[in-house]
């Protein structure tokens, strides 16, 4: 399974967020600009916890487990596997959704002086920041469930016959 990559990460958000910004330009020209849901920044939040909660409790189960503790749960490779593809789609989604938001956010900066407008913009805001929460807990629970390195591995050699 291939790690995340910030490079992939960032340039998802900054390819979303100047199309949305465009878009959000031309739109406002046509009509009126579509409303950033109050939902978004929580509905991001709620998936940071659920990915940081997996990846404490996966934490505290392996550390258990490293230690022999009497009655710890092990960890089950496949769920482990799911946990971190799950934080992975997470983040690519929420780096889409951070930058869509955030082009938004960057557009309706020019008019903060309109209540309603500055609202939007504060949404948006909130989104981005609860955007990156995900991408930071999705990253904490790859770690968390990644395997230890095999040194005789590492040097693109075969690991020894036994």
């Amino acid at each position: 399974m291939k790690e995340l990559r910030i490079r992939t990460l960032a340039a998802v958000f900054v390819v979303a967020g100047v199309l949305s910004w465009a878009g959000a330009r031309l739109w406002n020209a046509v009509g009126t600009l579509p409303r950033v849901p109050l939902a978004a920044p929580i509905v991001l939040a709620l998936i940071a916890v659920v990915l940081l909660s997996t990846a404490l409790s996966l934490r505290a189960r392996l550390k258990a487990q490293r230690e022999r503790r009497p009655g710890a749960k092990g960890v089950d490779p496949l769920m482990a596997a799911r946990a971190v593809v799950f934080g992975q789609a997470s983040a690519l989604v929420a780096a889409l959704v951070s930058g869509m938001y955030g082009g938004a956010g960057a557009f309706l900066l020019e008019s903060l002086d309109v209540p309603a407008l500055r609202d939007q913009a504060i949404y948006a805001g909130f989104s981005v920041l609860a955007g990156i929460a995900v991408i930071a807990a999705a990253f904490f629970l790859e770690r968390v469930c990644k395997l230890p390195e095999d040194d005789d591995n590492e040097h693109g050699g075969a690991a020894p016959a036994a």
